[in-house]
């Protein structure tokens, strides 16, 4: 495995990285540049016209057709788990755009011919895996607190969510799961795919850095986990219509935040 450097980079050697601090600003600053990314390539009508619809008519099908509506939910906050391996087609025009290189779709597409497209893999089956696990525990809550017995219908479902003693257990605990679930994921993949995009650096090396990124910025880097998780529910009360346009001004951004933490004078 360590010829495709799954685990560390193409000299198969835990290269060093220098990690930077810090501050909220730089956060600020790092959406900010997201946002004129997005301005300059509104990727979002790709994202809506293509993408998400996609995925959430695939999720959603499956939810109504396997009777599966109290998974509806956790499909749709689950998914962000995944986002940050979706974005990789992102975080390369923001890179693009920053060596002032040619930013067409057609470059988005080039990541999959990028060296480090194993271990990128590698990090994605874990968000993957992340994903999934986070629809079985949020199953088994749903049995815990209420019953095996699916909903019959998504109307009464919802109802006795928001009003009965039970449903309210269900969205604390449930929101409190789902919290560690997004945590993990921001921790091991913020730095650990724009790093592997950037730089062949293994797998191993880029998640250890993505976690010791945060380790070191804890504050910063949980007030960037909280304007995505804020940016996420704001997208998706329009009928999940808005995430057309925050799901790539996140992505811009996260490469943005990459940047900023991650010291690359070096390289």
């Amino acid at each position: 495995m360590a010829h495709f450097h799954v685990f560390a980079d193409v000299h198969d050697t835990a290269e060093h990285i220098k990690i930077r601090h810090v501050d909220i600003q730089d956060i600020i600053d790092a959406l900010r540049m997201g946002v004129d990314d997005f301005m300059e390539k509104p990727s979002h009508y790709v994202f809506l016209c293509v993408i998400y619809p996609i995925v959430g008519f695939i999720l959603f099908r499956w939810a109504f057709g396997q009777n599966y509506l109290q998974l509806i939910y956790p499909l749709v906050t689950g998914f962000a788990l995944i986002g940050p391996f979706a974005a990789l087609g992102f975080y390369e025009i923001s890179r693009r755009r920053e060596l002032k290189m040619d930013t067409s779709w057609k470059h988005a597409l080039t990541v999959w011919k990028t060296p480090a497209l194993p271990a990128i893999a590698v990090v994605g089956g874990m968000l993957i895996v992340l994903f999934l696990a986070w629809l079985f525990v949020a199953q088994m809550l749903y049995v815990g607190i209420y019953s095996a017995t699916p909903p019959e219908a998504l109307g009464p479902f919802l109802a006795d969510v928001l009003t009965s003693q039970n449903g309210w257990a269900l969205i604390i605990v449930g929101n409190a799961v789902g919290f560690l679930f997004a945590l993990a994921a921001l921790v091991t993949s913020v730095i650990s795919l724009p790093l592997l995009l950037d730089q062949d650096v293994g797998a191993y090396v880029a998640v250890k850095t993505s976690v010791m990124a945060c380790l070191m910025n804890p504050v910063p880097m949980l007030a960037w986990g909280a304007i995505v998780a804020g940016g996420l529910v704001l997208g998706s009360l329009p009928l999940l219509l808005g995430l057309a346009v925050v799901l790539p001004i996140l992505a811009h951004a996260t490469w943005h935040v990459y940047r900023k933490v991650i010291d690359t004078s070096g390289h």
